[in-house]
């Protein structure tokens, strides 16, 4: 007999903000190859910087949640 366990809210969470910071750095890297207009701040990368702090983020809430859901099966 199999026993399912519920997720974590927190594995979701995490989920979402690796998906979402790959995205954006993926954006920011582009832009730095290609940049697109010339802004005051363009020099400073924001979509890089947070699409790291994003992904950084994520994976800090992910990977723990996945350590706890793996360690309760039997």
């Amino acid at each position: 007999m199999s026993e399912h366990r519920m997720l974590s809210i927190w594995f979701f969470v995490g989920l979402m903000l690796t998906v979402f910071g790959v995205i954006i750095t993926a954006t920011g890297v582009y832009f730095v190859f290609r940049p697109q207009q010339a802004t005051v701040l363009a020099h400073l990368n924001p979509s890089l910087w947070w699409g790291l702090i994003m992904l950084t983020a994520g994976m800090l809430f992910l990977v723990p949640s996945l350590r706890t859901h793996k360690g309760k099966k039997r």
